[in-house]
């Protein structure tokens, strides 16, 4: 894709800012610029992050390449969860991948529904013998680890696999998991965000004061599909700056939208790009105060593998990526039905022809064909 004005002035920030700019959700460390004086505070700061194998062991490379030898194409999952406790298996709630192209200069990223109907392979950590379901179950189904309790780390390595066998990545290069809470930290730590609101959107969750609806007292067993009741924080159309708590519950909220999850992902994918870009406007970039916390919220919200490297790392062999330039992508699909009865979600076949443009590293030259699969801005 083309890239935007802002290329000269993202190489000449320095990297210490960029880690600001994960993507979307503190991993995209896109980087490059000066270290000079920075190195035992970059140092500080990758250590906060917790690292650890999220991919089984199979990421591109584990341990073995010098950061020089992190090189395009590459492909990085990232998981967002609601925060849960050991004896609760995890769910994903979000699902997006980041396809970065072998000149490392470009990037594409997508969703996955988080109800999309798939084949999750058997994972042998559990016992699972395989099945259909929604794809959001994967990492419940492969986080057991006995007595009840739940590894979300282990989880993630059979939604990985589950993610790789729909799309025909063979391997991802990183993975993350994101809390959701750890990242409302670093939005609050931000002061927010700008962002522009493309449809009204009604909370299923929130009332106008930013406090829980209440729960219908029938609906404690959470039976109900839609168990709240009360006035609801509503997001009109137009740009706004949202505080940490708005931000989070626009882009989480998919009940009553015409296409329900799309719409959703489409919003998510918005919120990466704003907090990518303001993560690098002066406002952040001159602020050491605000800086520090950013980062250091980071390492609450994100657990990082890196296949043997560090975030910092990662930010140093990315020195040429543009957030500002990276393309959104929507999957074309709609929701399956049994009777009445809703099953989940499916994918066009055409979304097919758009995992091979991922795994020939074409994608640039299917977007030129098939600009309908353009997420708007």
């Amino acid at each position: 894709m083309a890239k935007s004005g802002k290329t000269t002035s993202w190489r000449r920030t320095p990297l210490w800012a960029r880690l600001c700019a994960v993507f979307g959700c503190v991993l995209m460390v896109i980087s490059g610029g000066a270290l000079v004086g920075g190195q035992a505070l970059m140092a500080r700061y990758a250590g906060a992050v917790e690292t650890t194998d999220l991919l089984g062991g199979t990421a591109a490379g584990a341990t073995t390449k010098k950061v020089s030898e992190i090189k395009g194409p590459l492909n990085l999952l990232l998981v967002g969860i609601d925060p849960r406790t050991d004896d609760q298996p995890p769910l994903s709630d979000s699902i997006i991948i980041v396809h970065v192209t072998k000149s490392m200069e470009d990037a594409q990223l997508f969703s996955i529904p988080r109800d999309l109907l798939v084949d999750i392979p058997p994972f042998e950590k559990t016992g699972f013998r395989g099945g259909r379901s929604k794809i959001n179950a994967a990492m419940s189904l492969g986080s057991s680890v006995g007595n009840g309790k739940h590894d979300v780390t282990q989880g993630f390595e059979l939604l990985a696999k589950t993610v790789s066998q729909l799309t025909g990545i063979k391997e991802f290069d990183a993975g993350a998991i994101i809390n959701f809470n750890g990242f409302k930290k670093i939005v609050e730590a931000m002061g927010g965000v700008t962002m522009t609101v493309d449809q009204l959107v009604k909370s299923e969750h929130l009332q106008p004061n930013g406090k829980p609806r209440p729960r219908r007292p029938e609906c404690a067993d959470n039976s109900c599909e839609h168990p709240y009741i009360g006035p609801q924080k509503t997001y009109k159309k137009g740009t706004y700056h949202l505080q940490a708590w708005e931000a989070l519950d626009y882009v989480r909220q998919r009940y009553g939208l015409p296409n329900s999850d799309y719409d959703r992902q489409r919003h998510q994918q918005q919120f990466i790009r704003a907090i990518a870009e303001q993560a690098l406007s002066k406002g952040v970039v001159s602020n050491p105060v605000k800086l520090d916390s950013i980062l250091r919220a980071a390492g609450d919200a994100v657990i990082f593998d890196g296949a043997g490297h560090d975030i910092v790392e990662w930010a140093l062999a990315l020195h040429s990526l543009d957030p500002g330039a990276m393309a959104t992508i929507k999957l074309p699909g709609g929701s399956v039905f049994n009777g009445d009865d809703y099953l989940g979600e499916g994918l066009a076949d055409s979304a097919d022809d758009f995992f091979t443009a991922v795994q020939k590293d074409t994608v640039t030259t299917f977007l030129l064909d098939h600009p309908e699969f353009l997420q708007a801005s």
